[in-house]
């Protein structure tokens, strides 16, 4: 005898208060980020491959917190639309497997740059 899982549904009133949420989270976020980028661009160096690499960093890490909030706030949204549990594992599920290769690229593109400003600032000057 096979027994039916209850059936889950989440109210429309709570679904909207959630798209409402996850809306406000994106406005603030955007505000943040423009702060960010022109913090960042205030970035000074004492030499030109510091303030060069430096500020490509900066501005790698800026862009990828942007991407990786960006995909939250989705992932957010997305699951407040769930229709059942099993659709927010899978949600839940494909987002971590997203998430986990956008870090691992992300962190070897920050770590190649960081380890070409290390190069670049231990050059002897000619």
């Amino acid at each position: 005898m096979t027994t039916k899982p209850p059936n889950f549904e989440i109210p429309s009133e709570m679904r909207d208060l959630a798209e409402k949420s996850v809306d406000q989270a994106k406005k603030a976020f955007d505000g943040f980020m423009g702060a960010a980028y022109k913090a960042a661009g205030t970035l000074e160096g004492t030499s030109d491959a510091i303030q060069s690499g430096g500020k490509d960093i900066g501005r790698k890490a800026l862009t990828y917190a942007e991407q990786n909030v960006a995909a939250a706030l989705d992932f957010a949204s997305s699951l407040v639309k769930a229709k059942d549990p099993q659709q927010v594992l899978q949600l839940q599920s494909d987002f971590i497997k997203a998430q986990l290769q956008a870090f691992g690229e992300q962190a070897k593109d920050i770590g190649a740059t960081a380890s070409k400003l290390a190069t670049d600032v231990t050059k002897p000057k000619k």
